[in-house]
């Protein structure tokens, strides 16, 4: 029997997905400011800022394999990243050391796994020919909250303290999980079973071609925003006078040119043949504006380097993701995504680890330099990637960008 999809489901379905990413990213401008106020050294925040990162990598790789397996469990998995969202935010209002503050952070990091269910489930909502409006949409409930609350998080520590945004989390935790246990999940056909065997899940994704260069440029892309915006930036801002209260700005700066990007480019027609030039000049751009940061000396001068940073960025991702969409056949394609996730997941990881231990031995104008190199570092595995897929660049369809 087919099941009926009715605005009330989407209306849930999306609202959930609000919650996730704002409960998510409500107190993180503000984190490394926090973390300095607790007195933790630059290379501990570092680690703390990149631990968020590891349980990514552990779990979305393995959860986009068995994610055909694991079908009537992804309402399930998705209402426990709600849980682990609750846990985390409770842990960091009551604890102010090291190890649970780290260990609220690896629970953030299981929340964020789950996003890959939830994806998914999403997708199910609609025929195979609407992907473009499926993800054009969760790509607008991702980046909306994840602007709002940035926006708001310094405003929010500068009038009721470091604790507000960490209650707001656990606030909107809980609303998610209400509304991800009311959310409909379509039944998997009958006879639509995977037959492919777990292993050959797991060597045929390491096997599709131009998997590595593309999840590669990722990588290196999410280590340059967390050890930035989500990381370093606000630390930089600080040492130039600006307050919580003025973060705002910065965080508009960054996030209105990437949400215009990326949508931009979920909507527009960017065949394959001129990716080539978006990616080239996005990454460009983000090799001179990294460069120039530790030369700007005004929130406005902060705000708008970040600005093109942002835009760049909000132009570069959501290509990455097109080309990873296209690369598989149909048995790999969340294998596929789940191996993209992990992997990008470990520049958040490794960005902010490595930034924190910059920052502490060369200085913090040394964090923004590693980044433009980074970005340097992936525009040259771009350079490489399209010289290789030349030839058969004609024969790829641009799909749908999340």
């Amino acid at each position: 029997m087919k099941t009926t999809i009715t605005l009330r489901h989407h209306v849930l379905f999306l609202a959930s997905i609000f919650c996730f990413w704002f409960a998510t990213y409500i107190y993180i401008p503000t984190f490394s400011l926090y973390l300095e106020y607790q007195a933790f050294p630059l290379d501990t925040i570092g680690i703390i800022l990149g631990s968020y990162g590891v349980t990514q990598v552990l779990l979305r790789f393995p959860l986009g394999v068995l994610s055909d397996r694991l079908q009537y469990l992804r309402k399930a998995l998705y209402i426990a990243g709600f849980v682990f969202a609750i846990v985390s935010g409770l842990m960091l209002i009551y604890f102010d050391s090291f190890f649970p503050i780290l260990m609220a952070r690896l629970f953030a990091g299981v929340t964020a796994a789950m996003w890959v269910m939830a994806t998914i489930m999403y997708a199910q909502y609609f025929r195979p020919d609407q992907s473009s409006r499926a993800m054009g949409t969760v790509q607008f409930l991702t980046v909306t909250p994840q602007f709002i609350s940035m926006a708001s998080a310094g405003f929010l520590v500068s009038q009721f303290g470091w604790s507000l945004p960490f209650w707001i989390a656990v606030v909107f935790s809980v609303l998610g999980l209400v509304l991800a246990l009311a959310v409909k999940v379509v039944p998997v056909e009958a006879g639509s079973a995977p037959k492919l065997k777990l292993s050959e899940y797991v060597t045929g994704t390491l096997k599709v071609k131009y998997l590595l260069p593309v999840t590669t440029v990722s990588m290196l892309c999410h280590a340059i925003m967390f050890i930035t915006i989500f990381g370093f930036t606000p630390l930089y801002a600080s040492s130039l006078g600006v307050t919580e209260r003025e973060l705002i700005w910065l965080m508009t700066g960054f996030f209105v040119p990437h949400a215009a990007a990326s949508l931009g480019v979920a909507f527009a027609s960017i065949s394959p043949e001129r990716e080539r030039f978006y990616f080239i000049g996005g990454l460009v751009l983000t090799v001179v504006m990294l460069a120039a940061v530790p030369m700007t000396n005004s929130l406005l001068t902060l705000s708008l380097v970040h600005g093109v940073i942002g835009l760049a960025l909000g132009v570069v991702l959501p290509l990455l993701l097109a080309n990873i969409a296209r690369l598989p056949g149909n048995q790999l394609k969340n294998s596929v995504m789940g191996f993209y996730q992990s992997f990008y997941a470990l520049g958040i990881f490794l960005g902010p680890l490595i930034g924190g231990a910059v920052a502490e031995n060369i200085g913090l104008n040394a964090v923004f330099v590693m980044g433009s190199i980074f970005a340097a570092a992936a525009l040259g595995v771009v350079w490489l990637y399209f010289k290789d897929r030349k030839p058969a660049v004609n024969n790829m369809k641009k799909p749908a960008s999340f």
